[in-house]
């Protein structure tokens, strides 16, 4: 192996820091191995925080999240917080219950401690809304959950939460990233879990959590309604469950049946592919059971619980059962809420980003109150209600099944979704309706909007600067048609304050076709949106085609 002498130093003293036995045992086998090739891909260079903070696959090296690489940024937080005047401050850590998940939040608070910061760490896995609730409720100044939310298996994260309860955004992310890059230069400090600056946290505040949930419960259906409503709720191996069904039998919701194989905690997720409600056949298990139990409704989180999605019986299509699309979920909890606090008038606000549904302004107009879009995450969402404190946030959602009923979390917060999407079938039951109808009738309402994506996935090491390469490919030569149709405008969110890798396509006012590389996988995402029937050109299909032949 011929490595260069500036990576093979690098290497030989990531093994003397690393404390993690299994890290260096495999740092090792690959220089056993001569695989220089996958050395320089771990050392290349560091993570860098993106759309849901640090995310990863686990392994050696500052490329991949380890032990090593939370100490480093628990100790950039630190310093971070130390220097904003927050020396003596209380951090929130929890985890999910991904391999490694507690060995990482324990090392973070462990820095904190050392730094003099108190600490107080979760007492086991919990879902990542009650984290970013426990911030606001115990007066913290940031939070840290340890997490990879819908990723694969192999993978792990650190989502950072500032003092305003929402996640971490420009320059706030570099100034952090800044005093990780100086923390990494030299030993990290740690204390001991012993130590009299951490504490624990757990049942006291889940339950304040779970209280605050029912305050965003909109009624809408009656106790009698609520207990004839049959769901059907998968946790997708996650840390979901028991907070899950506290609320929702505190609520009155009692006939709700789990899927037994996704119940509980597993970091394997051996049931689904992809632990994502998003893709194909992750539901499968729950509309198996739905059929079998005759439920009239599906609910699921993602493993970290942040996100819901729904499913709902419709004879229209093959099975008998359907998985909503995000933008549907979006439109449903929407008019459910906008309708149910029409007595506070103009002064609730509701708010999307770029990639969803343009629908949502639409429903936002009739009801007479503010729309906001933003940026991609629901950090940029949750400042987009923080900008309005003057207005109560109604809704904020993005089409990736994110959703925020109120404000009581400044995150996308699965559990109170799941709360008030089941209050909204079980009223649409009792009256003889549908939620297929009740689709039908927004379109009737509000106009009909066709919405899909696809992905560009990349592989191995020079992914990144594949993505990167594609993105300056489409900003060179951007398409002029799409499906036959001109495009009537290009708007580069890079120029716009603050900036974003995003390419918006516009084809007069009837569609929009919207590109960005992913902050949490290696993948160039592209999304489609038609207005009206979708019966001519532009079609979602014929979209598509031409996005897949301009990136071929």
């Amino acid at each position: 192996m011929t490595m260069t002498e500036t990576l093979s130093s690098q290497v030989q003293r990531w093994l003397h820091e690393d404390p993690d036995p299994d890290t260096r045992a495999e740092l090792e086998a690959l220089l056993a191995a001569g695989d220089e090739a996958t050395i320089n891909e771990r050392f290349i260079a560091p993570l860098a925080f993106g759309t849901a903070g640090l995310r990863a696959a686990m392994g050696a090296g500052p490329a991949r999240m380890n032990r090593l690489v939370v100490r480093q940024a628990a100790a950039g937080l630190a310093a971070w917080l130390v220097d904003r005047g927050h020396a003596d401050g209380l951090v929130v850590v929890g985890h999910d219950a991904r391999h490694k998940s507690r060995r990482f939040a324990e090392d973070t608070a462990r820095v904190m401690a050392a730094a003099g910061l108190r600490a107080t760490l979760s007492t086991g896995p919990i879902p990542t809304p009650v984290v970013a609730f426990a911030l606001l409720h115990l007066g913290a100044v940031a939070a840290v959950q340890v997490t990879a939310s819908h990723n694969p298996p192999q993978d792990n994260g650190y989502k950072v939460y500032a003092s305003d309860g929402a996640q971490i955004v420009p320059p706030m992310d570099q100034e952090i990233e800044a005093r990780i890059r100086v923390a990494a230069s030299g030993p990290i400090q740690l204390e001991g879990l012993d130590h009299p600056l951490i504490t624990t946290w757990g049942a006291d505040v889940a339950a304040a959590y779970r209280s605050g949930v029912a305050q965003l419960d909109p009624h809408t259906s009656t106790g009698e309604q609520r207990r004839l409503l049959k769901v059907v709720y998968t946790a997708m191996h996650g840390v979901g469950a028991d907070t899950f069904f506290a609320t929702m039998g505190a609520a009155g919701f009692t006939d709700v049946h789990a899927v037994p194989e996704q119940r509980d905690p597993d970091p394997d997720f051996p049931t689904v592919a992809f632990p994502n409600p998003e893709e194909p056949g992750a539901l499968d298990l729950s509309l198996n059971l739905a059929r079998t139990l005759d439920a009239q409704l599906v609910l699921a989180n993602d493993p970290d619980a942040d996100r819901m999605a729904a499913a709902i019986p419709d004879p229209s299509v093959p099975g008998g059962w359907r998985a909503l699309r995000g933008d549907e979920v979006g439109w449903l909890l929407a008019d459910h809420l906008l309708t149910a606090t029409a007595a506070m008038g103009s002064k609730r606000m509701v708010a999307t980003t770029v990639v969803s549904s343009s629908l949502l302004r639409t429903i936002a107009e009739q009801h007479g109150v503010h729309y906001e879009e933003t940026l991609t995450g629901f950090k940029w969402l949750a400042r987009a209600a923080l900008s309005h404190p003057e207005l109560h946030s109604v809704l904020g959602y993005e089409e990736a099944l994110g959703y925020s009923v109120g404000s009581l979390v400044r995150d996308k917060d699965g559990i109170s979704a799941a709360l008030v999407m089941a209050d909204l079938a079980a009223s649409i039951l009792a009256s003889g309706s549908t939620m297929a109808q009740r689709l039908r009738e927004l379109a009737d309402t509000y106009g009909t909007s066709l919405t899909n994506q696809w992905s560009v996935r990349f592989e191995g090491g020079d992914a990144q600067a594949d993505m990167a390469t594609l993105m300056t490919r489409l900003r060179a030569t951007p398409p002029t048609t799409l499906d036959g149709m001109n495009v009537t405008s290009v708007v580069d969110l890079n120029d716009a304050s603050p900036a974003a890798d995003v390419l918006v396509y516009r084809l007069g006012t009837i569609a929009r076709v919207v590109v960005r590389p992913s902050g949490t996988e290696p993948k160039c995402k592209v999304y489609f949106e038609v207005l009206g029937t979708g019966d001519g050109p532009p079609s979602l299909a014929g979209l598509r085609a031409s996005m897949e032949e301009l990136l071929s």
